[in-house]
């Protein structure tokens, strides 16, 4: 019985999986903590995989999430030419807080904001910590709700996959 709900539980996910590999970002909007405008399909350096994990200052799973891929960012540009850009999704009078909680975190990657929520809402999710990872092409290759310590390390065995390292 185990097997077979475990079995069971594998398919699914090789089945997810293949059909998230399908899907790409959507053409939203968001912007920059200056208020200016970014899509997200120019998000990254469009030569490595991009880490895009959605999160607000009053998660605490969001932080710890955040503060453990700052702690291994360096790496995984080197090593993947990864870039990790965190989005806000604080309410319009929550957005004074996300810069100054970014810099007192120490997070040296880009942190972007969309206050109503238009980009979960594209990709279709409502709870955070959510993180997907999306190839350099813009195709989704992996997406994750909630946090647990060492779920970076799944991350980083898909920006491995993705580059071949």
């Amino acid at each position: 019985m185990y097997r077979a709900i475990l079995s069971a539980a594998a398919a699914f996910c090789l089945s997810a999986s293949a059909a998230l590999a399908q899907e790409t970002m959507p053409d939203v909007e968001i912007e920059t903590l200056d208020g200016e405008a970014v899509n997200v399909r120019d998000l990254g350096n469009g030569e490595g995989p991009t880490v895009v994990a959605f999160w607000a200052t009053w998660c605490a799973p969001c932080k710890q999430e955040l503060s453990a891929y700052n702690a291994v960012y360096e790496q995984w540009r080197e090593a993947y030419g990864a870039e990790v850009v965190a989005v806000s999704v604080d309410a319009e009078r929550q957005q004074r807080r996300v810069g100054p909680m970014a810099e007192q975190k120490g997070w040296t990657f880009t942190v972007l904001a969309d206050p109503e929520s238009r980009l979960p809402a594209a990709l279709g999710f409502q709870s955070i910590p959510q993180v997907y990872v999306v190839a350099a092409d813009g195709t989704i290759a992996y997406a994750h709700s909630g946090y647990t310590p060492g779920d970076e390390d799944a991350v980083a065995a898909t920006l491995a996959e993705l580059t071949g390292s």
